[in-house]
């Protein structure tokens, strides 16, 4: 009897484990509990890790080793990479220059005044030891470009030029020559844009402004009757009714002679204009006699200045 009793709890645990087991199997197959391991499997594992282990680090190792040595070497080409760009910008830049490097800095229309207003301070590169505010080149470069497009927009008989200073009265006769803007240097006649009952009015609807504040009529008249305005600005000049501005020195005769020369070249190739346009040295070249020289040209250096553009 009390074997037939032991049969039977054997025969109940084996078919209980049996159970649990097939319990196990769906519940691992439904996602409900993780898949056991088994012994064997952790066994082979722990005979990996320690037969293997040390090999495997020493190759992690040699990979992570090789690998930093590319990523060096990929490093330093894209440094030369980047300092051959850079090279090849300031060279195109340089290439794409209305006129060469040089040619702006000889004719000082780099050099500012003492004075920057806020309306040129975004212009300005820096100061010179003395004072004297410096323009960037490129920027007068991109300036003079915008200018030069600007004024293409318009007929030369929709133009007038207005010149008041005397370095720029011989440059701005000649321009008006090859252009056929009118121009008016030494004074400007009051109301010639504003009263048609004037045997001289002249209707525009462009006036070139050579300086903001010798040049204060002609700005006034301008604005009075609605027109557009093209100004030529140093760092003492406010922009106030500019429709566009050219930076750079407007007090020397070279200065001007030089963005002169642009603005005229520039204008008869957008308007198909045929005309004889002198050299740039004409335009630049030294007068046989000059009642008033700036100090502030005559204390400039080209190599100072070449050097703040990598010349």
């Amino acid at each position: 009897m009390v074997d037939v009793i032991d049969k039977i709890k054997k025969v109940a645990k084996e078919s209980e484990e049996e159970i649990e087991e097939a319990l196990d199997k769906v519940e691992e197959t439904i996602g409900m509990k993780p898949k056991k391991t088994s012994k064997k499997s952790l066994a082979q594992k722990a005979e990996e890790e320690s037969t293997t282990g040390e090999k495997s680090i020493e190759e992690k190792k040699k990979a992570l080793l090789e690998k930093v040595l590319k990523l060096k070497e990929k490093v330093a080409i894209g440094k030369v990479s980047s300092e051959e760009l850079k090279e090849q910008v300031k060279a195109k830049k340089k290439s794409d220059m209305l006129v060469p490097l040089e040619e702006y800095v000889k004719s000082g229309i780099y050099l500012g005044t003492r004075v920057v207003t806020p309306d040129m301070k975004p212009f300005v590169y820096r100061r010179r030891a003395d004072g004297l505010a410096i323009f960037n080149t490129d920027t007068i470069d991109e300036k003079i470009k915008e200018g030069i497009a600007y004024l293409s927009e318009f007929a030369p008989e929709d133009v007038v030029l207005v010149c008041k200073r005397q370095a720029g009265w011989k440059v701005a006769i000649k321009f008006s020559e090859i252009t056929g803007i009118k121009v008016f240097t030494k004074k400007y006649p009051a109301g010639v844009l504003t009263n048609k009952l004037l045997p001289d009015f002249f209707e525009n609807e462009l006036t070139i402004v050579t300086d903001q504040w010798v040049d204060r009529n002609a700005l006034n008249d301008t604005l009075r009757v609605k027109k557009k305005v093209l100004m030529i600005c140093d760092t003492n000049n406010f922009a106030k009714g500019a429709n566009k501005i050219i930076i750079g020195n407007n007090k020397h005769d070279r200065s001007l002679g030089l963005i002169f020369y642009l603005l005229a070249r520039g204008y008869c190739q957008a308007r198909g204009i045929k005309a004889n346009v002198p050299d740039l040295d004409w335009w630049v070249g030294e007068e046989e006699e000059r009642k008033e020289r700036p100090r502030r040209f005559e204390k400039s250096s080209s190599a100072e200045a070449g050097a703040q553009f990598g010349v």
